[in-house]
C-alpha cells in the first residue's frame, strides 16, 4: 500500500493532539502544519525480523544500500565558519571530510590520501590544505592536487587526475548534509516535506547550546526505536507520565523518508493507576520545570492549565534568550514535536523542547551505535551566532545527569540509554523469532523498518542486474 493510502488512527483514551491543537488555534496562532494529521497507512501486523538487530549479514546490506546511498547529516554550517574549517564525519567504516572551501562553498571529500589512502584528517580543526601525515601529499582546499615530494619519482602520474574524490554536499536549515550515491536526488527533494514544516520554526539562526555524543551498546536501529515513539514514557519515564498525555500521541507519516510525532504537555497520561485532572497536571508539570510557583495553576480560574504553563514559558524562556515569544503558541512552547528524517535525523519543531538525534552505526560494530544530541537554543535578532558548545562525550557508566547545563533532561536520557543493553541482550538470548510491536503507537518503527528494507530490495535487485544474476 502507497505512503498516501493513509487511514483513520485509532482513538486511545483521552483528548486527541487536533482536538486540543484546534481549540487553541481559536485563540493563537498554531502554525498550519501542526493543525494536520496524516496517520499512517496499513502498514501491517506482522513481526519485525530479530535478525535486524543481531545479523551481520543485514548490517552489511545496510552499509551497502542505504548508509553508501542516502543523504545523510554530517554536521551543523556553525560547526565550519571559517575557510579552511574541517569537520570529520564517520559513518561505519567510510569517512568523510566536509571542508569549508570558500565563505559560501563547503565540499564533501573520501578521507583518504590518493597515495596509499591514509587517512587524511582524524579530527575536526582548520587547516591551509589537505596534507597527509605519512609521505605529505598535500592537495588544495578544493581538491585540486597541491604538492607530491619526489615529483622526479612520479612520471608515470598525472597530477590532473589525482584530485580528491568527491562525496555529493548541500546545505538546509543550518546542517549540511552528504550522499555517497554516484547518482542521488536532489537534497530538497530528498527532505520532501521536511523543508516546509520547519518554516515556521528555522533551525539555521539557532546556535549549539548543548552537544553530547554517547555509545551505546546496541544496534543503532535500537537506540533510535526508542527515541520515535511515547509508548514507553509512563513506565520508563514515570516522573513525566502525569503532564504528558503519552497514550495520546499523534503518530504521522508524511513521505517516505519522513515521519512525525506530537505529544501533548500539559495533560496526564491516560496511563496513570490514579487518574490525574488537568490541572494538577499542570501544576506538577510547572513544579517539575522550575517554571514558577504551582499554585499559578489555581489562581487562574477557568483558564486551562495548559494556558498557564504557555504563559510562564513565553516569559521564562523568553527572558532566558532574550527574545520575544509573545506571539508562540502553547504546542511550540511545551508539546514534544519529533520528526524523523530517514535513516538516522530527528530534530524536533517549536521552540520549548529544541532537540536534535542522531544515531549511526559505531564503526563496522553492529551491536555498538553513537547517539548525538544537540539542544539549539534561539537568539535576540541581530545577535552575533556564539561558537558551538564542544562535545561532551560520554564515557561509560558516567552519570548523565551530571552533564553540564542538560538540565531536566538528563535524567530522561539516564532512563532511555539503561534500556538499550538489556534489550540487545535479551534480542540475543531470545528464542521468538520475531520483534511483536503495536499498529498505531509504534508505526514509526514499521515505517523505518519499511523503508530501509525497501532500500535494501532495491540495491540487492540492482546489483544483480549488473552482475547479470
Amino acid at each position: 500500500m502507497s505512503i498516501d493510502a493513509q487511514r483513520t488512527a485509532p482513538a486511545a483514551p483521552g483528548p486527541s493532539v487536533q482536538h486540543v491543537l484546534r481549540e487553541e488555534a481559536t485563540r493563537q496562532h498554531v502554525p498550519e502544519v501542526l493543525l494536520r494529521s496524516h496517520p499512517p497507512a496499513d502498514l501491517g501486523s506482522d513481526d519485525l525480523p530479530v535478525t535486524r538487530y543481531t545479523s551481520r549479514a543485514y548490517h552489511d546490506a545496510e552499509v551497502r544500500h542505504v548508509w553508501r546511498q542516502v543523504w545523510q547529516m554530517a554536521c551543523r554550517e556553525s560547526d565550519i565558519p571559517n575557510v579552511g574549517d574541517v569537520h570529520v564525519y564517520d559513518i561505519v567504516e567510510d569517512s568523510i571530510l566536509v571542508v569549508r572551501v570558500a565563505p559560501d562553498e563547503i565540499r564533501a571529500y573520501y578521507n583518504a590520501c590518493l597515495h596509499r589512502g591514509t587517512a587524511l584528517k582524524v579530527e575536526d580543526g582548520n587547516v591551509p590544505c589537505l596534507r597527509c601525515p605519512f609521505h605529505g601529499w598535500t592537495w588544495h582546499l578544493d581538491g585540486s592536487l597541491a604538492h607530491t615530494p619526489s615529483r622526479w619519482d612520479l612520471a608515470h602520474v598525472d597530477p590532473a587526475g589525482l584530485s580528491l574524490p568527491e562525496a555529493a554536499c548541500d546545505t538546509w536549515d543550518g546542517w549540511v548534509f552528504v550522499t555517497m550515491a554516484d547518482d542521488p536526488p536532489p537534497l530538497r527533494e530528498f527532505l520532501g516535506p521536511l523543508v516546509d514544516h520547519f518554516q515556521p520554526f528555522p533551525l539555521a539562526d539557532r546556535f549549539t547550546a548543548l552537544r553530547v555524543q554517547a555509545t551505546l551498546p546496541c544496534n543503532w536501529k535500537l537506540a533510535l526505536e526508542a527515541f520515535i515513539e511515547s509508548y514507553h514514557v509512563w513506565i520508563t519515564h514515570p516522573e513525566i507520565a502525569p503532564y504528558s498525555a503519552d497514550e495520546g500521541t499523534q503518530y504521522d507519516i508524511l513521505s517516505e523518508h519522513v515521519s512525525r510525532m506530537i505529544t501533548l504537555e500539559g495533560l496526564p497520561s491516560t496511563q496513570l493507576a490514579d487518574p490525574v485532572d488537568e490541572k494538577a497536571a499542570a501544576a506538577t508539570m510547572i513544579s517539575g520545570f522550575g517554571l514558577g510557583d504551582p499554585a499559578a495553576v489555581d489562581a487562574a480560574g477557568d483558564r486551562s492549565g495548559r494556558d498557564v504553563i504557555g504563559d510562564l514559558m513565553r516569559v521564562g524562556f523568553g527572558a532566558m534568550y532574550g527574545v520575544d515569544l509573545s506571539a508562540v503558541s502553547n504546542t511550540e512552547l511545551m508539546d514534544a514535536i519529533e520528526y524523523l528524517l530517514f535513516p538516522n535525523f530527528t530534530p524536533w519543531g517549536g521552540f520549548g523542547l529544541p532537540i536534535v538525534y542522531r544515531f549511526r552505526p559505531d564503526g563496522g560494530d553492529h551491536e555498538s551505535s553513537l547517539m548525538d544530541i544537540w539542544l539549539l537554543a534561539p537568539l535576540p535578532p541581530g545577535t552575533p551566532k556564539p561558537p558551538p558548545a564542544p562535545v561532551h562525550v560520554i564515557t561509560d557508566g558516567e552519570d548523565w545527569t551530571a552533564i553540564p547545563n542538560i538540565g531536566a533532561l538528563g535524567p530522561v536520557f539516564a532512563q532511555d540509554t539503561a534500556n538499550l543493553r538489556r534489550m540487545q541482550r535479551g534480542l540475543k538470548t531470545t528464542r521468538k523469532p520475531g520483534v511483536t510491536l503495536t499498529n498505531y503507537q509504534e508505526s514509526r518503527i514499521r515505517h523505518h523498518a519499511a523503508t530501509l528494507d525497501r532500500y535494501i530490495q532495491r540495491g540487492t535487485a540492482r546489483a544483480a542486474d549488473t552482475s547479470g544474476g
